[in-house]
């Protein structure tokens, strides 16, 4: 396999996009850095009424078209409620749980555009005041937002400006390791998104002409269920999306491969196409492996389940621990990169 010699520039991209917050509901900035990164390689863009950014890369043909998607929104939390102590109630965006973000730093950012930072704990944390520190359920009821501010009270709190509805995202914590790991919180699905734009800026650069029109759908609802579901063409017969691998007991999916999702909660996902993306993978000799994710859907499940008469596939990087502190490497990067430049240079299934 010979790899486009681009795999710091991949990690570098992520690190920064993972470092801007966008929980689903508030993806405007990450939006407005990838639509600058998209104009600087002088490609054509743009916005869907939901606030997503499409990119198009004219093909020779262009009866029949493409899309890939990769979603930059993440998982986040919205303020539930101020509380009387002075601190701050969560109700979280996306599918997580809350032991998930247990101890982590956050930011409250206030309709007025103020940023408040804060850390994410257990009302009952202190051992030396509560019995039940490591048994209270990690829960709505019990986890709360301590703001770092002189907050002593509801009335305190709401002074600074933060009220209800404010969004909450998390400190992605993101660390670039010597050996070639990456490691940090919303590499779903932002390590998609920064493969996608090295994969754009590849074929710039060697001035490839694509077979067919393709489109390049970066979502921003994919967390919450309705991404990738609208502004797919009419002429578009294949729609990839790329997200993250899921790893785990019973899983082939590994940190260093990329992986071909055959089925997920939604059910199997194209036959055909999956078949072409491993015989692709094989010709290649690019390292992949073939998995099932039980509890998962992506965006291209939410265009099959919206009514779009597409042949509908998955791929992505391998991501440890989904939804928490995540972890890939740089060879799971450039494998999903590799494959995604050879697709969409192929014929399709049915030509």
């Amino acid at each position: 396999m010979t790899v486009y010699p681009n795999k710091k520039e991949t990690k570098e991209l992520i690190k920064e996009i993972v470092s801007i917050p966008s929980p689903s509901g508030y993806t405007k900035n990450v939006i407005q850095f990838v639509e600058w990164h998209l104009k600087e390689l002088q490609v054509k863009t743009k916005h869907n009424n939901k606030g997503g950014l499409i990119a198009t890369l004219p093909g020779e043909r262009d009866s029949e078209h493409r899309m890939l998607t990769a979603h930059v929104d993440t998982l986040g939390a919205m303020v539930k409620e101020v509380k009387s102590n002075g601190r701050l109630r969560l109700d979280l965006i996306g599918g997580f749980k809350f032991n998930a973000i247990e101890g982590e730093y956050c930011n409250i950012h206030t309709t007025e555009g103020q940023v408040f930072t804060g850390t994410i704990l257990m009302h009952q944390t202190s051992v030396h005041v509560y019995k039940d520190a490591g048994d209270a359920k990690r829960n709505q009821e019990n986890m709360e937002i301590r703001i770092d501010s002189k907050v002593n009270n509801a009335k305190d709190v709401r002074g600074l400006g933060i009220e209800v509805g404010d969004f909450v995202s998390f400190d992605p914590r993101v660390q670039l390791t010597d050996n070639g790991f990456i490691k940090s919180r919303h590499l779903d699905d932002k390590a998609s998104v920064g493969i996608l734009l090295q994969l754009i800026k590849r074929l710039k650069d060697e001035n490839k002409q694509l077979p067919y029109t393709t489109h390049f759908l970066i979502s921003n609802n994919e967390e919450i269920g309705y991404g990738g579901n609208s502004n797919i063409t009419p002429e578009t017969v294949e729609y990839l999306a790329v997200d993250m691998g899921a790893m785990g007991d019973g899983q082939s999916t590994d940190e260093y491969t990329v992986s071909i999702c055959v089925k997920d909660a939604s059910g199997p996902y194209h036959y055909d196409l999956r078949q072409n993306l491993t015989e692709l993978a094989k010709s290649n000799e690019i390292g992949y492996q073939l998995d099932i994710y039980p509890y998962y859907n992506s965006d291209a499940s939410a265009a099959i389940h919206a009514g779009n008469d597409i042949m509908h596939g998955l791929v992505g990087p391998g991501i440890d621990s989904s939804h928490a502190y995540e972890r890939t490497h740089e060879d799971s990067l450039e494998n999903t990169e590799e494959l995604l430049y050879h697709y969409v240079l192929s014929d399709m299934v049915n030509s």
